[in-house]
């Protein structure tokens, strides 16, 4: 399983999909806009946290930049309405 991990001010953030959306969609949505992002594998991840705050990782070459969820949700196809008839 893969994570999305992007720097922080206290460090390195991590994602974990869920997998209802594509790694991608999570990224753009969840990282904030314009902050690199790295998908690697969850086995990359250090097991002992006791230094977690230490952490680092290299963002030069990234494999995206968040876009933050309202942009997400605004490039999101818009779903028909659903017409009820609460008269049924």
């Amino acid at each position: 399983m893969n994570r999305i991990i992007y720097p922080t001010e206290n460090g390195i953030a991590i994602l974990i999909p869920t997998g209802e959306l594509s790694i991608e969609d999570v990224a753009q949505k969840d990282v904030p806009a314009g902050i690199a992002y790295k998908i690697i594998d969850a086995l990359d991840i250090p097991e002992d946290r006791t230094f977690r705050g230490a952490w680092e990782a290299d963002f030069s070459n990234p494999d995206g930049h968040g876009i933050g969820y309202d942009a997400w949700l605004q490039q999101q196809p818009a779903k028909p309405e659903v017409i009820s008839n609460d008269n049924d």
